[in-house]
């Protein structure tokens, strides 16, 4: 039976816990929580993302809000390799391939998740077994003007592409820092968007991630991560 965690009632506390998970092993933080280790993560993806949620206190499950939305703060686990690099991109959020008009990047779901973000990198070499791979050092994060502007730019041109009926069109080279690519559990999984004509057809569903090269520049800047 898992333990509850109660939520963080403040940033100050939810920084505390994630501090003290700094230099820990996975398998270590699991035993703690009572949370079984899967084997490999293949079919387990966002094991770690959960198993960081729950330690946390993180009380958003799946709905559509930050994890932390009584504190607007999102909480993203980061693979690095031992060398401080980004393994993979970031998720953000499913983009909405329909109901777009009048969306705009001040009021995007995008820019809510990324308003406030507690980020928390882990050692995550192939070579480490799952229990082994550590925590490093967290960071809190707001994007500063040239970032969000970054962020805004990319989002309008995805946006506007959905919108002109390009979503097939769309490739991982589109966006700065920001990228729009299929986002499902199996090819079969899919959902209503309208192609240049107006018409809907079906198509993969789609997620807003962001690229590695951002997320590296993140790690130097705030923790001095070449």
């Amino acid at each position: 039976m898992l333990n509850k965690i109660e939520p963080p009632t403040s940033e100050a506390i939810l920084w505390q816990r994630a501090q003290a998970l700094a230099g820990l092993r996975l398998g270590d933080i699991a035993q703690q929580a009572n949370i079984k280790v899967p084997k490999d993560l293949r079919r387990h993806k966002g094991w770690v993302g959960l198993l960081l949620e729950h330690v946390l206190g993180a009380s958003a499950g799946s709905r559509p809000e930050p994890d932390f939305p009584h504190l607007g703060i999102e909480l993203k686990s980061l693979p690095i390799n031992r060398q401080g690099k980004p393994l993979e991109t970031t998720f953000v959020s499913v983009a909405p391939l329909t109901g777009l008009v009048g969306v705009t990047w001040q009021t995007s779901y995008v820019r809510k998740k990324l308003s406030r973000v507690l980020w928390v990198p882990v050692v995550s070499d192939k070579e480490l077994n799952i229990v082994d791979r550590i925590v490093g050092s967290p960071f809190m994060w707001s994007p500063d003007a040239e970032e969000e502007q970054l962020l805004a730019l990319d989002w309008q041109e995805l946006t506007d592409m959905i919108v002109l009926g390009k979503v097939e069109n769309i490739q991982g080279r589109h966006g700065q820092v920001l990228q729009l690519r299929p986002k499902a559990a199996n090819k079969q999984a899919k959902t209503q968007a309208f192609d240049k004509n107006g018409k809907p057809f079906m198509t993969l569903p789609r997620g807003f991630y962001l690229k590695i090269p951002f997320t590296q520049m993140l790690l130097h800047k705030h923790l001095r991560i070449d």
